[in-house]
Formats: C-alpha cells, sequence, structure tokens
C-alpha cells in the first residue's frame, strides 16, 4: 500500500507525531501533512490530493464546525474524522449527521487505526439514516457506561454495569464476562436470552475467553461450529451460533468481554470497536477499584496505628503523672526534710547542694507538668465563638503589669482584633505570646510589645512583636519543638514548651505560625487562624 496521505488541523505537533506513531505501528504507513492554522488549512486543501483528512476540535481562529464545513465544500469525497481531547455528545452527534466518518477522544486513539484502514479500504459506505442513528445511540450509550464504570468502587460494580452493558451495545442475544485467575477462566457474570455459564471456571487453555487473553487478541467467530478454536461440546447445549471476544487489557488481559448471537452474525468491525471500548474502560475502571481498595487499607492500616499511637499516649501520659511524679515527690520530700532536720548542722556548700536538688525536683515537675499540657491540648475538642482578641490581650498584659509594677513597657494594642475560635485555646496562644515578649524585653530600659493584625483578602494574620532579646533566624526551625530553648535557664527562665503549645492550638484552629527576628533586634510571632473573621486594619 502507497503512503497514505493526511491531512491534519493540529497545532499541537506533538499530538499529531503520536497520532502517526500509532498509525505506523498498525501498518499504516502515513505522509502527514500538518496544519497549525486556519490559513495552512486552506492553502493544502486547495493542493488537494489527500487521503484523509484529521481535525483537532478548534485550533485558534479556525473552529471545528468551519474546518469540516471548508473540507466538503473544496474536496467532499475526503473522509473527515475528528479526533479531539475531548468527546462532547451533542458535538459528536451533530458532526456524524454532517457527514464526518467518526469523533474520536484522544485518549481512545487504540479506535483510530481500524477507523482508518476500513476508510482506505473503501468498504465505508454512505451511512443510512437509520444506521447513523444506530451508531449515534451507540455512542451515547457508550459514553454513559464509561461515566458509570469511573464512579464504580468494587468489582461487584463493574460486573453489573458490564453485564448489561456489553450486549445493549451490540443488540446481541448473549454477553459474558470472564476473568482470568490465573489458570483458570472465571464466567463472572452474564446476560442472555438463554442460560451460558455464570459462576463456572473452566482451564485457560479449553477456553475461547483463555485463547483471547494468553494471545492477547480479539476473537470473531461467525460460525463456532466451523473453528477448531471452541470446545464444541461445551457450546452445544447453547444457542449460541456466533461470536466476538475481546481481551481486557491489552498487555496482560486480566479478563476478558464476550457477545454471542442466536443466529449467524458476521460482526462489523464498529460493533468490535464498542466491545473492545467497553473492555478497555472496564480495564481502567478495575485497576481504579484496585488503587481504591488499597487506599482504603492504607487508611485502615493507618488509623489503627494511630489507635495504637494513642494507646501509647495515653500509657506514657500516665507514666508522667503517676510514675515519675511519685519519686520526684519523694526527692523533694526528703530533701526538704534533710534541710530543716538537719539545717543547722550543715555547711554552706551542702545547703547549697540541697537547694540544687529541689530546684531541679521542681523544674522536673515543670517540664512533666508541660508534656502533660501539651497531651491534653491534643485532645481537646475546640469549642468555637466570636473572641474579642484586643481585649484578651489588654486583660493578659495588665495582669503582667501587675505582677511586675517596677518595669516601665510601652504596649500597643489594636483595637476590635476579632476572630472565630476556642477562648480558652486562643487566651493560651496569647498568654504565651505576650508572656514570652514580656519576659525577652525584660534587660530593656524602653521596652514595647505590640499586639495588632494585617489584612490578605479578609482573613487577619495577628501578630504579637517586641523589641526584646530576639534571636538568629538560623535556629528558627527548633523553635517550636517541645524542650528547644534560644537562651540560657541563667538568662531567661523556661522550659521552651510554651510555644509548642501555641503551634498545636494555631494548628487545631486550621491556621499556621512563623516568626521573624534579629539577636538584640526583637521578634514578631505571625499566626492565623483559618476561620477568621474580616477585621479593618
Amino acid at each position: 500500500m502507497n503512503k497514505l496521505r493526511i491531512l491534519h488541523l493540529e497545532d499541537d505537533p506533538i499530538d499529531a507525531e503520536l497520532i502517526r506513531l500509532m498509525l505506523a505501528k498498525n501498518g499504516l504507513e502515513c505522509e502527514v501533512f500538518l496544519a497549525k492554522m486556519g490559513s495552512d488549512y486552506l492553502a493544502a486543501l486547495d493542493e488537494g490530493n489527500f487521503d484523509l483528512i484529521l481535525s483537532d476540535s478548534s485550533i485558534p481562529g479556525f473552529s471545528a464546525q468551519a474546518a469540516l464545513e471548508t473540507a466538503q465544500q473544496k474536496c467532499p469525497e475526503v473522509p473527515f474524522i475528528f479526533v479531539c481531547a475531548g468527546v462532547n455528545e451533542q458535538e459528536a452527534t451533530d458532526y456524524l449527521l454532517q457527514g464526518a466518518v467518526d469523533y474520536i477522544s484522544k485518549n481512545q486513539l487504540w479506535r483510530l487505526a481500524p477507523i482508518v484502514q476500513r476508510v482506505v479500504s473503501g468498504t465505508t459506505q454512505q451511512r443510512s439514516p437509520s444506521s447513523l442513528d444506530a451508531k449515534i445511540s451507540a455512542m451515547k450509550q457508550l459514553i454513559k457506561v464509561v461515566q458509570e464504570l469511573s464512579l464504580a468502587r468494587s468489582l461487584e460494580e463493574i460486573t453489573a454495569i458490564v453485564r448489561v452493558a456489553a450486549r445493549e451495545l451490540t443488540n446481541a442475544d448473549g454477553a459474558t464476562f470472564v476473568l482470568r485467575e490465573q489458570d483458570m477462566c472465571y464466567y463472572a457474570e452474564e446476560n442472555a436470552i438463554q442460560p451460558l455459564w455464570q459462576g463456572k471456571r473452566f482451564p485457560i487453555n479449553v477456553c475461547i475467553g483463555g485463547w483471547c487473553m494468553q494471545h492477547k487478541q480479539q476473537v470473531i467467530i461467525e460460525d463456532v461450529y466451523g473453528d477448531e478454536r471452541i470446545p464444541f461440546e461445551a457450546y452445544q447445549p447453547t444457542f449460541i451460533k456466533s461470536l466476538v471476544m475481546v481481551p481486557i487489557r491489552k498487555e496482560e488481559p486480566i479478563g476478558a468481554i464476550g457477545n454471542y448471537w442466536a443466529t449467524p452474525h458476521r460482526a462489523t468491525s464498529e460493533e468490535v470497536e464498542l466491545i473492545q471500548a467497553l473492555a478497555d474502560t472496564t480495564s481502567v475502571a478495575i485497576e481504579n477499584v484496585r488503587v481504591y481498595n488499597e487506599l482504603e487499607q492504607r487508611v485502615r492500616d493507618r488509623t489503627a496505628e494511630l489507635e495504637v499511637a494513642n494507646q501509647e499516649l495515653e500509657s506514657f501520659a500516665y507514666t508522667l503523672s503517676h510514675d515519675l511524679r511519685s519519686p520526684l515527690g519523694v526527692i523533694d520530700g526528703y530533701s526538704t526534710l534533710l534541710m530543716n532536720d538537719y539545717g543547722s548542722q550543715l555547711d554552706e556548700q551542702a545547703k547549697y547542694y540541697i537547694q540544687r536538688i529541689g530546684l531541679a525536683a521542681e523544674r522536673m515537675n515543670d517540664h512533666i507538668e508541660h508534656m502533660l499540657s501539651l497531651h491534653q491540648l491534643s485532645r481537646v475538642e475546640i469549642q468555637p465563638q466570636t473572641i474579642n482578641l484586643s481585649n484578651m490581650a489588654q486583660e493578659i498584659l495588665a495582669n503582667l503589669k501587675a505582677s511586675d509594677p517596677e518595669r516601665q513597657v510601652e504596649t500597643i494594642i489594636q483595637a476590635e482584633l476579632t476572630a472565630h475560635g476556642d477562648p480558652v485555646l486562643l487566651r493560651i496562644v496569647l498568654e504565651n505570646l505576650l508572656s514570652n515578649a514580656w519576659k525577652y524585653t525584660s534587660q530593656r530600659q524602653q521596652a514595647r510589645i505590640e499586639f495588632g493584625a494585617t489584612s490578605d483578602e479578609g482573613l487577619p494574620t495577628f501578630y504579637v512583636r517586641d523589641n526584646g532579646a530576639g534571636f538568629n533566624m538560623k535556629y528558627a526551625d527548633k523553635l517550636f519543638r517541645p524542650f528547644q530553648r534560644m537562651h540560657t535557664q541563667e538568662e531567661f527562665p523556661g522550659t521552651g514548651v510554651g510555644l509548642a503549645s501555641v503551634q498545636q492550638i494555631v494548628k487545631k484552629h486550621g491556621g499556621r505560625i512563623w516568626t521573624e527576628a534579629a539577636v538584640n533586634q526583637g521578634a514578631t510571632f505571625y499566626f492565623t487562624l483559618s476561620k477568621g473573621i474580616e477585621v479593618e486594619v
């Protein structure tokens, strides 16, 4: 066969080359003339001498409708096929009625080669209105089935859809859905005028469905008793005279779909294409179910792991609360007794040691308290309501000033900042951030603490800013980890748990927290809440 001269209206050269390679793989050597613009297309039509026209749904400045109408005017004898990214049911119907040979989705390019072979071999005939109506009806039904299979979430759902569609697409007298089970063929479902083999299993090497899967080929048999691949003894009790069997998946088939006729029937290429399209879609649906089931299993496994982790956390919390606190109480108690009963007999160095033991026990107890607080925060359910954060910040700073009246600190609080969240948890956030600002400005003669917000598309970003000790941003990633501190206990006392609690609360509110700082230049902590109420700033 001479090379086919194909005029291809397509603005994406990659798609055009893919189509050419696919046709070549099926023995159709082509000389493709690519028209990327309407002017190229019109010039090529004027030259003529093409065997086939392929067209995308549109290119810049030139619609699919214009492409078809122009081709029919300039070279009405040249077959015209749409190859588009998506198949719109109404568009497909309209273009077929106007004389296009076919309308193919780019994700079903396997359909193109047999259609082109049929076109160039001269077997394409002008369709009668009835045959055209039948094709349009079949296409509509196939699109509907594809949509149904895309939503299937189990093999049972898939078989229920396929058993009906396989028969109705070709008006066959029977259809079967065969699955491969190692060396056996399992006839999982059927829909036929008489019972066939539903629920039965046959060795793969004696079953026509097995032959189809093993050879990765379609089977088209007009006379079942004239084909040596047919196990006659299995077919004699049935109504079957003709059949088509197609593999589900081209590589390593996992099953097959068969159509049967009670009278001698020569299956048309369009009927075979429809069944194969159903099989290919079924393959994708089965793979989707496999992936979906794997994801569900992962979710179940993850849920089980989380339950175990929660149990371990509960055990850990119990250990903190009881097993560790008890010996701490003993250490603290005996230290106190030692100081009270024998303090007069001890020199200053010994008393200092005892004091250090007491302070260490007290600090360890604080650590335990804060770890338990972190654990409890993870279990707290949010009770959201509208909160005036400005008033809350004012109360917290007033308490801090009352606890340290000697300090002179300038405080700036932006008015009427509101948010939607848990009032108890958000108070913990502000208490930690403002207390930190108060602590880290303690060495400043002119200390300043500010609470405010900026607005980004109606969602406020709150901030607490100070001019205190600050820190090196190089270590900022450690800031929100429990017990990670930027300063020594002697410089600024603390446990390093407060900011970890703040981050946990902010995350529970669907927000995030971050910081900007520099050594001796203060720090600013920003946080958002996903359900923040718009504020004016």
